[in-house]
Parts: structure tokens; sequence; C-alpha cells
């Protein structure tokens, strides 16, 4: 099947076309025609399937359809998404497909000045991709209007939830006109997904193109048992020995990102960090960087599980297991993306053993452990227990990640508008994740 027979606009398939693409993933062959014919879809599909361009191909085309001449633009889809950098990788998809219409599209999010989003707001958009604090903040100011909104995105949706983000979701749906088509993709569908769900779509399509939670065919996984302490010492091994030119590491805390990158500067290997507590244009620079080729390797908490798409990314680590065995789906789906091959490594220390049992449970297969010779594990180490800072769940800049070190809920706001760790709305209190 080629995108051809999906029925999209001479103007998109130009777009795509140039991007490259010539025949459409499973999720983008499912989805495009039912969001053409107006369907309510709740759509999942593992990262690096296509689910962004699932969405954006049909919305444009709806809108293009619906053009509504000269007069005043307004927000007429709106697209929510957990983090900074997933925003701005959808508003670059947005433009890119959209670059042979007559749409205007914008991205907001917290981290940055608000002036310039102000003033591109009130010359008029009809697409805006959001994350869900920064909007607030815009609404609040009454410096955008949601009550023209047909189309409503909510991606990466289980992400929203983990970061303590649905008291936002449902202030922002009370916002929206009752009457619109509703499109929410998630890489997993928790009983929380569901329950969201059943209140924000009608009659909703459901799909899903893999089993929950399934790492990709194209991913090799490996497990290499180390000491804590010699951890560092043999990822800068690996990277030396086989010549690895880009690496994406993943540590449990911002502070562990930032040391680990100095260290690996200090051994000769370029590094830079990137996490909730870095400015926007730190973030920005580093990934840029390590796309290009200039850094070596990227140093991420979780908040870069989500919306790095890295073309061919070889090789992703995980320097800390993470608490929460789904967000080790979603590390490792950063390599092995749209059919590539790549290889994600796990360093586990003696303190990990039950996070790498919850993994091995969720994603229905025994990991193989090979042990690098030279790093063989002291058998005489005992197990400690993680430290409950470093359990901290903080939602994209919220927490410290040090006992002791916690911000209060105003100065965290103050400092880190879309980073909303609040209680999650079903009953089940959480702190927001590590970022």
């Amino acid at each position: 099947m080629s995108f051809d027979s999906l029925g999209l606009l001479a103007e998109l398939l130009r777009a795509v076309s140039e991007k490259g693409y010539s025949e459409p993933t499973p999720i983008q062959r499912q989805t495009i025609p039912l969001i053409l014919k107006g369907h309510d879809v709740m759509g999942g599909a593992q990262t690096g399937t296509g689910k962004t361009a699932g969405f954006t191909l049909p919305l444009l085309q709806l809108l293009s359809k619906q053009m509504l001449g000269e007069g005043h633009r307004y927000v007429r889809a709106l697209i929510l998404t957990p983090t900074r950098e997933l925003a701005a990788q959808i508003g670059e998809s947005v433009e890119i497909y959209g670059k042979y219409l007559p749409l205007e599209s914008t991205v907001i999010f917290g981290g940055v000045n608000i002036k310039p989003q102000i003033s591109k707001l009130r010359r008029g958009v009809d697409i805006l991709v959001a994350t869900p604090g920064r909007l607030l903040d815009h609404a609040g100011q009454k410096t955008v209007d949601l009550s023209k909104v047909d189309i409503l995105v909510l991606d990466e949706a289980d992400r929203m939830l983990d970061m303590g983000f649905i008291h936002d979701i449902r202030k922002i749906l009370a916002l929206l006109p009752n009457k619109r088509q509703n499109l929410l993709f998630s890489a997993t569908f928790s009983n929380d997904i569901k329950r969201l769900a059943d209140k924000m779509l009608n009659s909703p399509v459901l799909i899903e193109v893999a089993r929950r939670n399934s790492v990709s065919e194209g991913v090799g996984q490996v497990v290499h048992p180390v000491d804590r302490e010699r951890k560092r010492e043999l990822l800068s091994h690996l990277i030396s020995s086989q010549n690895w030119g880009q690496v994406l590491v993943f540590t449990r805390t911002k502070h562990g990102a930032n040391r680990l990158a100095q260290q690996l500067e200090k051994d000769g290997i370029s590094a830079a960090a990137i996490h909730g507590n870095k400015s926007q244009s730190a973030r920005t620079r580093a990934l840029s960087d390590f796309k290009d080729g200039t850094g070596r390797v990227l140093v991420a908490t979780d908040i870069a599980a989500r919306g790095l798409d890295i073309e061919q990314l070889p090789h992703v680590v995980n320097f800390d297991l993470p608490n929460v065995p789904e967000d080790y789906v979603h590390r490792i789906g950063r390599t092995g993306r749209a059919g590539h091959e790549g290889e994600a490594l796990s360093l586990v220390c003696v303190d990990e053993h039950k996070l790498l049992r919850d993994i091995e449970y969720l994603i229905k297969r025994e990991l193989p452990n090979v042990v690098v010779p030279g790093y063989e594990p002291d058998p005489l180490i005992k197990a400690e227990p993680i430290l409950q800072g470093r359990n901290t769940r903080s939602g994209n800049g919220r927490s410290s990640g040090n006992v002791g070190n916690r911000r209060s809920p105003v100065r965290a706001r103050q400092q880190s508008s879309e980073s909303r760790g609040k209680a999650n709305s079903f009953g089940n209190p959480r702190t927001s994740r590590s970022a």
C-alpha cells in the first residue's frame, strides 16, 4: 500500500515524498482513513512506528478542507503532549507535512519567554501544539481561545498521566467545545488510560498495531552485570573499545546525569546531559550537537524517553534501570526505529535485581546476561536499597531527585510552568517521575 491509496491531498503526498517516505506504516494505514472520516480514535503503537504522521497528516487535510477565508485565524486543532522535546518534534512534523498548505501552526511550552508565544497566538494559528502547563498559563492570561477547537489530539497519554498532568488535562477539556473530534495516542494502554478515554472519546475506534509494552524486533537487548561503583568505568570501556559514535544513556536522576556527563568528559569522551532542570536553550543545544555528531554521548533522564527522534540511533544504555518498568520500553524505543536495528544495553548492579525482574515480567522475556571480562561483579557486595530521593518521580523538572533538597510546589511552578506533579485523579496519589 502506498500513501496515494489513503485519500490524502496532493500537497500532503508531495511533502511526504520529499521527506523520503513511500509506504505508510501499519499505524498510519489504519489511523489515517479513520481520522479522515471523522472518527474518534484511540491508537496504540510501540514507539518509532510513525504515530506522529498517523495523526498529523489527516489533521492537516481536515483543516485545509475547512479553510475559513481571509478572516481571523483561531485554534481549530490542539495537540497536547507531555514534554518540550516532543512538542517541538510534533511542531516540526506539522510544518514539514503542511508546507504546501495555507495553514499556520505554533508550539508553546514552558522554560522559555512567554511573550513571543503571545505575539504568535495573537496573529492567529490554526494548529497549536502545547504542553499542558504552559497552555493553562496562556488560558489564564486570556492569550489563547480554545472555544472553537474542532480536533483534539492527546499524544503520549500514558506519559501524561505518569507525570501527573491529569488535573491539567481535565481543566483543558473544560475549555474546549463539547462537539469535537478526539484522538488519543499512547504507547501503552493502562487501566487509567482507558478510564480517561471513556470520559474523553465518543465511540472511539481502538487500534493497536503491537501488543502492549512490546519492544521492537530490531532492538537487541543485553544485561551487563557490574558493581555499582564500576558502572561508569564499564560504560567508558564499552564506548571506547567498541568505538561507539552515538550513544544515548539513561540515568535515574538529574544529578546523576550531570555527574556522569562530567565523568565521561574526563575520560576523553564528549558528553552532555539533558533533563528538566536544564534551560531550554541548553537542552536544545545538547540535542542538536548529539544529532549532528558533535556530541558523542547524550546522558538523559526519563524526560527524554519520549520525544527524542534520532534517525538510526545505534546504541541506548540504561546506566540505571528505571523504577517504573514501562519506562524501560520507552527508553530503548529510541533505537531500532522505523525498521532499523539497534542495541540496548543495561548496566545492572546488585541493587537493581528486583527492577530487572519487573522489566522482564513486563516484556515477557528473560534478558541475556553477559559479563564483560574484567568487570565481573563482586559476589561479596550486598544489595543496598535505592534511596527514596533516587526513587522520586518528577514531572519534567519538578523534583530535585535529592533527599533534603526538594523545592516547594510554589517555587517549582515558578521555575517550570508545564511541570505539574500532582496526584492522579483516579484516587491513586503519585509523585511525578524523575526528569
